[in-house]
């Protein structure tokens, strides 16, 4: 992945990359899932959550809590699965209230394509807690 990355140009910094599991719904957190599947993700290595809307409020707010970013994409079909997804400078763009967050989808062919997604609106302490790594870290950084 890091290979297909520089080769298309891009500079990748292994040492300062997180790298975490996500899911793609057209509307996840419905139903029961808002209460418990965000901290289900999260036990399995999740970082993000890709979306183009999210069902509840709930659901969302749950995967802040946890530390997954809640990504909102327009046009899902720019990935699949089995890829590999790289937004580089997230977290500055989520502290900066970076609407337009440019990603990066790498096929396993090597193929990479550039898509944008946002966060959405987001609060001042649901940004912390998103770069904190979850509430209690926001908590324990707050006091």
């Amino acid at each position: 992945m890091y290979a297909a990355l520089e080769k298309a140009g891009l500079k990748v910094d292994p040492e300062g990359t997180d790298i975490g599991s996500t899911i793609f719904a057209n509307m996840p957190g419905d139903g029961s899932a808002r209460e418990q599947a965000a901290s289900c993700q999260r036990v399995m290595g999740a970082s993000a959550n890709f979306a183009k809307q999210y069902a509840t409020k709930r659901y969302r707010s749950n995967c802040i809590n946890w530390g997954m970013t809640p990504l909102l994409v327009q046009d899902p079909e720019v990935f699949a699965l089995g890829d590999y997804i790289f937004v580089p400078g997230l977290r500055k763009a989520i502290l900066e209230k970076n609407d337009d967050i440019t990603a990066y989808a790498v096929k396993p062919d090597g193929t990479v394509t550039e898509f944008h997604c946002s966060v959405g609106a987001l609060t001042d302490p649901e940004r912390q807690i998103i770069t904190d790594g979850c509430l209690i870290n926001y908590y324990r950084n707050n006091k």
